[in-house]
C-alpha cells in the first residue's frame, strides 16, 4: 500500500484490515458514523477487507485508560490473536489526543512490531516510515494534544464564568439541598433526582433547599455544634439514633457531619475549583487563593452568624494545640492504620480535621512530608482490601453450597481459586471493592486479566464499606470484553444485560436433572 492514494484499489491484493473509530462529544463531524464512512471509502480504494471493528464512543482521547475499544486492539495485536494485517483510522487525533506525543507514538509501535500497520485514512500522506510522513505524524500529534490543552483553558473560563453567575457546575446538592434546573431565562424548570443530568445545553442548575425536615437536621447540627457545644461524633450518634441518613442513604460518621459544617452552600455560597484533574492528570487539591467563589448565590438555609460561629470552633480547636502537638497527633494515626487520608483524619476522634492540617501547613501532602510521609496515591484502599479478603471465603461457600444444592457437581481449585461445575464449564469469583468519586458517585472495577481465563467471570459488586453484597455480573469469556472494566451504579445495556440482583439464574442453569424426570 504504498501506492499514491489516487489509485484504485485494482491494482492492489485484497488486505484484511480492522477499523477504529472513536469519538468523544466534541464535534460531528467526529462521528463513528462519518468516521466508519471515510474508511470504508479508503478501504475500497485500497482493497481492504474490514473484518474487524473496534470502537470507543463518548469517550476522551487524552489516554488509554477507560477506552476499551482500544485497549481490547492492542491487546489482540500484541497477543498474537489479530486476524488481520492493518488497522484503519480517521486520522492522528482518533487514534488520540494524548499529551505525551510519545505516548500515541508507542502504541502505533506496539502494533507495528507484531507486524500491523497502523494507517490514517484522512490525513494527507501515508504512514510509510519516510521522513516526510514521520514529520507531519509528529506535527499532527502536536496539534491533538494541544487542542485539547487549548480547549480545557476555554472550558475552565468558561465555568469560572457559571460559577460567578450563581450556577452550580456538577456534584450532588448534599443533605439539605436539592438542584433546580433552570432554562437561559432563569426560570424554574423541575428538581434534578440524583443522578439525574441536564440534557438541553442552555439549561442551567442552581442549588435550592430541600425537604423542610432535611433543612431542620442540618440547622439543628449546627445549633448542636455551637450552642449545646457537641463534637461532630456526639452528633453522628444522635442523628442515627434517630433514625435519620445522609443524603446518600448511609449512616452519619464524624467526617459527614463535619463536611456538613465547613460546606459554605448552606450559607448559599457557590464554591468551585477545590480540586483540579484538568487533561487526566492526578487530582490535586487547589490552595485557597485558586477558588472561585459566588457569596449569596443560593437561598441560605442556616444563619451566617452560626456558621461563622461554627467555623471559629473549628479553627479553634487547632489553634490551641502547637504546630509539634498537631504533628504528634498525625504521627499517631500514622502508626495506627499505616496510611493517611483525608477521610480518615476527618473520621478520626481527638483530631485535628483535615482543613485544619491544611490551614496550618498549607496542604495536606505538605502535612503528610512533616510526619515523614510520602503517599503516591489514597490508602484508603487498604482498609476495604482487607475487608474484602475477610469477606472472600464466606461469600465463595455460599456459592459453592448453592451449587451443590442444585444438584451441580463443583471443584474448586486452590491454586488459582477457578471453580469447575458439572466438569464442563469453569467460573471465577471476584469480589469488586466498592469507591466512591468526589461527586459522590459509586464505581467498582473489575478485573479479567487472571493467567487462566474462566468460561465465566462472577463479579460480585460490593456495597460501601464491603459487607454486604450489591448485585452480581455474570460476564462470559466470550464477550470479548477488555481486562479491565469500570462499573458506574448504572451502565451502558450491553453490560447491563450481565447483571443479577441474585445468583439463581446461574443455579438454574447449572442444575442437574436426572433422565427419568425429564423423561
Amino acid at each position: 500500500m504504498t501506492a499514491p492514494r489516487n489509485e484504485i484499489s485494482s491494482g492492489f491484493p485484497e488486505v484484511r484490515a480492522a477499523q477504529y473509530v472513536r469519538m468523544s462529544t466534541e464535534h460531528q463531524r467526529y462521528s463513528t458514523e462519518n468516521q466508519a464512512d471515510a474508511i470504508r471509502d479508503y478501504a475500497a480504494r485500497y482493497n481492504c477487507a474490514i473484518v474487524r471493528t473496534y470502537a470507543d464512543e463518548g469517550k476522551s482521547g487524552l489516554n488509554i485508560d477507560g477506552r476499551a475499544g482500544l485497549q481490547k486492539l492492542i491487546a489482540d495485536v500484541t497477543g498474537g490473536h489479530a486476524d488481520f494485517e492493518i488497522v484503519l483510522v480517521y486520522d492522528i487525533s482518533r487514534w488520540g489526543r494524548f499529551q505525551d506525543a510519545d505516548e500515541s507514538a508507542y502504541y502505533e509501535y506496539l502494533c507495528r512490531r507484531a507486524g500491523v500497520r497502523v494507517e490514517y485514512c484522512a490525513e494527507p500522506f501515508d504512514n510509510d516510515g519516510s521522513l516526510g510522513s514521520d514529520i507531519q505524524k509528529m506535527l499532527k500529534r502536536k496539534m491533538a494534544g494541544e487542542y485539547s490543552r487549548e480547549l480545557s483553558v476555554k472550558v475552565f473560563a468558561g465555568q469560572c464564568r457559571l460559577i460567578e453567575k450563581g450556577f452550580r457546575q456538577g456534584g450532588p446538592a448534599g443533605f439539605g439541598l436539592r438542584r433546580q434546573l433552570v432554562d437561559e431565562a432563569g426560570r424554574s424548570k423541575a428538581l434534578l433526582a440524583r443522578l439525574e443530568h441536564k440534557s438541553i445545553q442552555t439549561d442551567r442548575v442552581v442549588l435550592v433547599p430541600g425537604p423542610s425536615d432535611e433543612i431542620e437536621v442540618v440547622r439543628h447540627i449546627y445549633q448542636s455544634f455551637v450552642e449545646d457545644g457537641r463534637n461532630e461524633g456526639e452528633i453522628a450518634i444522635m442523628l442515627n439514633a434517630e433514625g435519620i441518613r445522609t443524603d446518600l442513604g448511609r449512616d452519619w460518621t464524624r467526617g459527614t457531619v463535619h463536611q456538613v459544617l465547613i460546606n459554605e452552600k448552606y450559607i448559599g455560597n457557590n464554591v468551585w475549583n477545590r480540586g483540579t484533574a484538568a487533561l487526566k492528570r492526578k487530582r490535586t487539591r487547589n490552595e485557597p487563593s485558586m477558588l472561585i467563589r459566588a457569596e449569596g448565590a443560593f437561598p441560605a438555609i442556616v444563619d451566617r452568624l452560626l456558621f461563622d460561629a461554627a467555623q471559629a470552633i473549628i479553627r479553634g480547636r487547632s489553634a490551641r494545640l502547637s504546630d509539634a502537638d498537631m504533628l504528634d497527633v498525625l504521627r499517631r494515626l500514622l502508626a495506627e492504620h499505616g496510611y493517611l487520608s483525608g477521610l480518615m483524619i476527618d473520621e478520626a476522634a481527638d483530631c485535628p480535621s483535615s482543613s485544619a492540617y491544611r490551614s496550618r501547613f498549607g496542604s495536606l501532602l505538605r502535612t503528610y512530608s512533616l510526619v515523614g510521609y510520602a503517599p503516591d496515591r489514597d490508602f484508603a484502599y487498604v482498609e476495604s482490601n482487607r475487608r474484602l479478603r475477610q469477606r472472600n471465603p464466606q461469600v465463595v461457600d455460599e456459592v459453592l453450597a448453592a451449587l451443590r444444592a442444585a444438584g451441580a457437581s463443583v471443584v474448586l481449585d486452590p491454586e488459582t481459586a477457578i471453580l469447575t461445575i458439572n466438569e464442563e464449564v469453569t467460573a471465577a469469583l471476584l469480589l469488586c471493592r466498592c469507591t466512591q468519586t468526589a461527586a459522590g458517585s459509586l464505581r467498582w472495577l473489575i478485573r479479567l486479566d487472571g493467567p487462566v481465563p474462566p468460561d465465566i467471570t462472577i463479579a460480585v459488586r460490593m456495597e460501601p464499606g464491603e459487607e454486604a453484597v450489591r448485585d452480581y455480573y455474570l460476564l462470559p469469556s466470550l464477550d470479548g470484553r477488555a481486562a479491565r472494566l469500570r462499573l458506574a451504579e448504572r451502565n451502558e445495556a450491553g453490560l447491563d444485560t450481565f447483571r443479577f440482583a441474585t445468583l439463581e439464574a446461574l443455579y438454574e442453569l447449572m442444575r442437574r436433572i436426572p433422565l427419568a424426570e425429564v423423561a
